[in-house]
């Protein structure tokens, strides 16, 4: 049989979602997804109420979000006066620092800390010659721009980066493109004029922790006219409230042969284990 309530003017109706504790249905909120508790936040007043409960967005952001708000962009005044849902949401957007040259969020689903890190911020051997460097403009790179490799002997590109990681294990990822690709009558075109040298030595790619990790691996550099995500390792953080520095490094330093034709867009840092297609969406 199904259960009935009594309305204000005395007559019963069947009881529907709207007639839950608002406790109950926060209770239930805390343990969906972000986008679903939006989603369920439709169904009802009651839901629309849970839905905005502090602890149920306080259970999606990390440890450390203060440290999180304190780098985000914007004044600090109207940051002090977010509660957790609007935390949440500032730190799902991307927060631009350092020049503008870095950037961070949260991924929406999972609330997994993100990085990226433009080729400006990094250290690139021969960046000042413009007979072997040059950057270039692009849509195709959330900073609008890329580092652009016409040939060179020795390739070493480097970086670093000092933060208070929330908690977890991270991998790092370079962002490659083999060729230079341009829009020719409103279609993407690619040109392979300068690609040579990647086939005959793998790039060396390491990183290396503030408290002795290490990883590193060697890749041939492929499939020309396709941004690749080279994996270099992985680190893991245990404190969220201390500075993890992490240095990465990608070189090829055999000098018995020229290589060219290669983008630098940069450097991502995301949770190990984030699934592929999430990581390919964060550039779409």
């Amino acid at each position: 049989m199904g259960a009935w309530v009594s309305s204000m003017d005395g007559r019963e109706r069947p009881t529907g979602l709207g007639d839950l504790p608002e406790s109950c249905v926060a209770e239930v909120l805390v343990r969906l997804d972000p986008p679903e508790i939006g989603r369920f936040a439709r169904l009802s007043r009651t839901f629309r109420a849970a839905a905005s409960a502090d602890f149920v967005w306080e259970a999606k952001l990390p440890a450390n979000y203060r440290y999180l708000m304190e780098k985000a962009p914007g004044e600090e005044s109207s940051k002090h006066g977010f509660g957790p849902r609007e935390i949440f949401a500032k730190l799902c957007r991307p927060n631009r620092f350092d020049a503008d040259t870095k950037e961070f969020w949260l991924e929406k689903y999972t609330g997994g800390f993100c990085m990226l890190i433009s080729s400006k911020a990094l250290t690139i051997t021969g960046i000042n010659d413009q007979r072997y460097w040059n950057y270039i403009p692009t849509n195709e790179s959330r900073f609008h721009v890329v580092a652009y490799l016409q040939q060179i002997w020795w390739l070493e590109v480097r970086g670093e980066i000092e933060f208070c990681f929330p908690e977890g294990t991270y991998s790092l990822f370079f962002r490659l493109h083999l060729g230079r690709a341009s829009k020719r009558l409103c279609r993407r075109v690619c040109s392979h004029e300068h690609i040579h040298g990647w086939d005959i030595k793998p790039v060396h790619l390491q990183l290396s922790t503030s408290d002795c990790q290490h990883a590193q691996t060697k890749r041939y550099l492929d499939k020309p006219g396709s941004w690749i995500l080279y994996r270099v390792g992985d680190f893991v953080v245990k404190n969220s409230s201390a500075p993890t520095k992490v240095k990465f490094l990608m070189n090829q330093i055999d000098c018995t042969h020229t290589k060219g034709g290669l983008c630098v867009d940069s450097v991502l840092i995301c949770p190990k284990d984030f699934r592929k297609e999430r990581v390919l969406h964060m550039f779409r």
